[in-house]
């Protein structure tokens, strides 16, 4: 299994450079972070950093329900409609390839299960 996500500026007709995201596994007690990243030049994350002991780079991500919490607020700056954009999701086969990208503008954003 891999998992890929990037973010795109729908309204600049670009890919959004230096979104900073957190992914997180959902545990008992709620969600725990497990990696991180920021997107490149190309709007995507190339690696993932581990957070703790959550995440073993040869097994994840495994099947469960995970979140992606995109910095929007940064990038579209101090006036950001959405400062913040969440999007939770369940993998459930560990032999398939998960893409998430989210399509963002200043008043507006949407995601789907990509490829």
């Amino acid at each position: 299994m891999s998992l890929s996500t990037h973010v795109l500026d729908t309204a600049a007709g670009r890919p959004a450079k230096d979104v900073f995201v957190r992914l997180s596994r959902r545990a008992a007690h709620g969600f725990v972070p497990v990696a991180e990243g920021r997107t490149d030049g190309d709007g995507r994350i190339s690696a993932w950093s581990p957070l703790g002991r959550e995440w073993l780079a040869d097994e994840d991500p495994r099947p469960g329900t995970y979140r992606l919490v995109f910095d929007t607020g940064s990038y579209l700056g101090e006036g950001a409609f959405f400062p913040e954009v969440s999007v939770v999701f369940t993998i459930r086969d560990a032999g398939e390839h998960c893409h998430v990208p989210l399509l963002l503008s200043p008043f507006a954003y949407s995601t789907y299960r990509g490829s």
